[in-house]
This record gives C-alpha cells, sequence and structure tokens, in this order.
C-alpha cells in the first residue's frame, strides 16, 4: 500500500486551501492542524485498531480523519460547513473507509446515520478536534445518547479539559465536572500548544480522554433530579448550597423545612458550597430532596 503524503503540515495545508479557495469561518472555530505527530499522538491515545468504527465531528480539511482511515474500520464524519465537502472529497480520496456526514451532529438522528453504515455491537468511539465554541454540548450529546460510545478522545481548549477532569475544591469543579464524570473516567492525555494550528488559535489546547464506565459513579433514586441539583449548587459559584438550593426550590417556611430535612437525610451542612460536595454527596443530596421535597409534590 503506497503511504498518502499527510495533509497535516504546514506547506500541504496551504496548498490545499489555496487550490480550493477556502476561507476559514471563525464562527465555527476552524482551526486546522499542522503537525502529524500531534495526530500521531491522537490516534495512540484512542487505542485504535482495525476493528474499531470512529464517529468525528469537524473533520475540516480531513488532516485527523485520514489518520483515523488508516487506523480504524470506518469512520464517520460530521462535517456543518458544506464549502468543504469538495475539499474533503479531494483529499480523502484514497480511503475507501470514510463517510462524510453534512449535519450538524447535534440535530441529527446519530442512531439512524451510524445503524446504516456500521455495525453497533462492534466497538465505537469519538474521535474530534472539537469547535471550541460548541465543545461542551457536543460531549453532553455524546454522553447520553442512546447510542453506546465507550470512549471519547477529544480535543478542547486546556482550561476546558481541565474543568472536566477537575475534582471537588478545586476551582475548576463545576456541573460540567460532574457531568462527565458520572458517566465516564476523565483524563487528560496531553497538552497540545496553540502553535500547531492554522490559523493559530488563542490558548492552549488538550487532549482528553473519557472511558464510559460500566455503571455511573453513583447511584441514585432519580438521574434527573441529581442533575437538577448539581445545576441548582453551581448558579452562583461563591454562594452556599443553602442559598443556592432555597433559591431553585423555593424560600416559603414548608420549602425550607423539607430543604433542611433533605439536607440532614444527605449528613451534608448547609454552609458548604457546591465546589465542595463529592459525586457521592451530590447522589445523597439528590435522593434527599428527591425523597423529602419533591416525591411529595
Amino acid at each position: 500500500m503506497t503511504t498518502n503524503k499527510d495533509i497535516a503540515t504546514p506547506i500541504r495545508t496551504k496548498e490545499i486551501l489555496k487550490k480550493h479557495g477556502f476561507s476559514l469561518k471563525k464562527s465555527l472555530g476552524q482551526n486546522f492542524i499542522i503537525d502529524s505527530n500531534i495526530l500521531t499522538k491522537i490516534v495512540d491515545t484512542a487505542g485504535l485498531n482495525k476493528q474499531t468504527n470512529v464517529v468525528e465531528v469537524g473533520p475540516g480539511i480531513g488532516a485527523l480523519t485520514e489518520h483515523l482511515a488508516r487506523s480504524s474500520k470506518e469512520v464517520i464524519a460530521f462535517e456543518i460547513d458544506d464549502r468543504l465537502l469538495p475539499v474533503l472529497e479531494d483529499t480523502l480520496s484514497p480511503y475507501n473507509n470514510v463517510t462524510i456526514i453534512n449535519k450538524d451532529v447535534l440535530q441529527a438522528n446519530l442512531k439512524e446515520i451510524l445503524s446504516n453504515k456500521l455495525d453497533l455491537t462492534e466497538p465505537l468511539m469519538v474521535v474530534a478536534n472539537l469547535p471550541y465554541y460548541i465543545t461542551t454540548p457536543i460531549i453532553m450529546y455524546f454522553l447520553e445518547s442512546t447510542v453506546r460510545i465507550d470512549t471519547l478522545v477529544v480535543m478542547m481548549q486546556k482550561e476546558v479539559a481541565e474543568r472536566v477532569t477537575s475534582a471537588p475544591g478545586s476551582k475548576a469543579y463545576g456541573s460540567l465536572s460532574i457531568a462527565v464524570q458520572y458517566y465516564m473516567d476523565a483524563e487528560i492525555a496531553f497538552i497540545v500548544p496553540k502553535t500547531v494550528f492554522v490559523p493559530q488559535p488563542n490558548v492552549d489546547s488538550a487532549i482528553i480522554k473519557l472511558t464510559r464506565r460500566e455503571t455511573p459513579a453513583v447511584e441514585v433514586l432519580n438521574e434527573k433530579i441529581f442533575f437538577e441539583v448539581v445545576r441548582a449548587a453551581f448558579v452562583q459559584r461563591r454562594k452556599t448550597l443553602w442559598n443556592n438550593l432555597s433559591g431553585r426550590y423555593g424560600k416559603n417556611e414548608g420549602v425550607k423545612e423539607k430543604l433542611i430535612e433533605a439536607l440532614d437525610y444527605a449528613g451534608i451542612d448547609p454552609k458548604r458550597r457546591g465546589e465542595t460536595l463529592s459525586l457521592v454527596e451530590f447522589g445523597k443530596l439528590s435522593d434527599g430532596i428527591y425523597l423529602k421535597l419533591l416525591k411529595l409534590n
């Protein structure tokens, strides 16, 4: 098999953009990688093999896509910018295991699209350089999808990666940390300097690896209430749990009484702030609120 010349070099990227007269859209977060070593590290982090199918979001001009195509069984890449379709048709022409879907992944029927192309009983990963402006919705979309995705290896702003992987008590810890860690084990694999992109963003990035837990991190009575309580606890970070929860559920005497019972049930001091609670404590608190306050309504 002949080795195709990598897309991810400064010269080849410039050639491709010039050939197709392509101008980047800042609104779509288009930053293209020009260092093949980074892409090799991403593929190594994912541990791809020819039994693995991959979903990519935002393939751009195909720099990461071609590395995925070389290492996996099938690649389904969602690209929202239809101006890139002829570019991708050109750059990815050597690979017959890539399908480009011209849709916003957040608006797509993922199960229907993937089941038309893949055997969903086979291993499935998401590997992508995510557009910065929409990183969190995309991650949560895949975590909550009816399509089981066991691993995500994705690039995002370093600051967001620190939020996703942070522990209780840290400044970065918040509702995003809890939402992701409820479903997945999360780790930062490596940092990606801003110098390997065209155009160069203002901040460094990180590759994060999310591996699905066999069961969620905590067992709760009502998952919807768990996430509701977590969001409420961080509405105003500097405020106490008591202030945030009473702001969410009401301040009349009956509600306050039930909230006190819920906090007592969970063994949590109402003067604490949300950022100090572990996932287990949030689980106990949400169970308390469900049992003492909401189940009665």
